[in-house]
């Protein structure tokens, strides 16, 4: 599904909205909610924004398991970490206890034992058997310029991956190792939401969402759940190449 909003500000409403819907629901029938964060700049309103009274009550929040669908290979306190940038938008506010967030530990160093570590410790939380995939009661995702998302870029090697839940990638163009989910996990989600907003996603959006099906250039075609809800908040903005 695919709703476009006049601006920002009504996307994450909405978008804050449906958070909070998707997290009692998961609290009432499983005593529990596990949402996996994106990173990047789009949906830091939007954490700010769950974080104010209005959503902030609606739920008991010591009932929610915190995970991050990406990572870059830096240290939790560095500028560009996702996890600095969650905890200074949401996870701080909300005085969400460390045992309730489940971090990609890069103190490794090393990307393949870090993303090793966490799917150990993913298939832990979830009770999962070999070859067995988490479901996701939410997923955030965002989409870049070039159709990547999580850490799920182009032509790399990651796009491939069935039987792994978490991921190191390589990333060429950005001379970097990145960590993420696979599509494997993703696609086992109760829940996807992608936000995407301004005009620089619009020829990309158009692209991934009417476009032929061209997967390996735009990876966030391969999102396709087998059993669950997949929904695109995009605004006016980015929205105009799609009319």
């Amino acid at each position: 599904m695919i709703k476009i909003f006049p601006d920002a500000q009504s996307l994450n409403q909405f978008a804050a909205e449906t958070f909070i819907e998707i997290a009692a629901e998961a609290i009432k029938e499983r005593g529990k909610f596990t949402v996996a964060l994106a990173g990047g700049s789009t949906p830091k309103s939007l954490y700010q924004l769950i974080t104010t009274a209005e959503f902030r009550s609606q739920i008991d929040w010591s009932k929610v398991f915190f995970f991050f669908g990406d990572e870059r290979n830096v240290l939790p306190d560095a500028e560009e970490s996702n996890l600095r940038m969650a905890r200074e938008n949401l996870l701080k506010s909300l005085q969400i206890a460390e045992d309730q967030i489940f971090r990609w530990q890069t103190e490794l160093e090393d990307a393949d034992k870090i993303a090793a570590d966490y799917e150990k410790k993913i298939k832990t939380f979830f009770n999962l058997k070999e070859y067995e995939f988490p479901r996701f009661d939410l997923i955030l995702l965002g989409i870049g310029d070039d159709g990547h998302t999580a850490s799920l870029f182009p032509f790399t090697e990651a796009l491939g991956e069935t039987k792994k839940v978490a991921v190191a990638n390589r990333v060429e163009k950005l001379c970097a190792m990145r960590l993420t989910f696979t599509f494997a996990t993703i696609n086992n989600a109760s829940n996807v939401i992608f936000l995407a907003r301004g005009a620089a996603k619009g020829d990309v959006l158009r692209e991934v969402l009417r476009g032929d099906a061209q997967p390996e250039k735009y990876p966030a075609q391969k999102v396709k759940l087998k059993n669950g809800r997949l929904l695109w908040l995009i605004d006016e903005k980015a929205a105009n190449n799609l009319k």
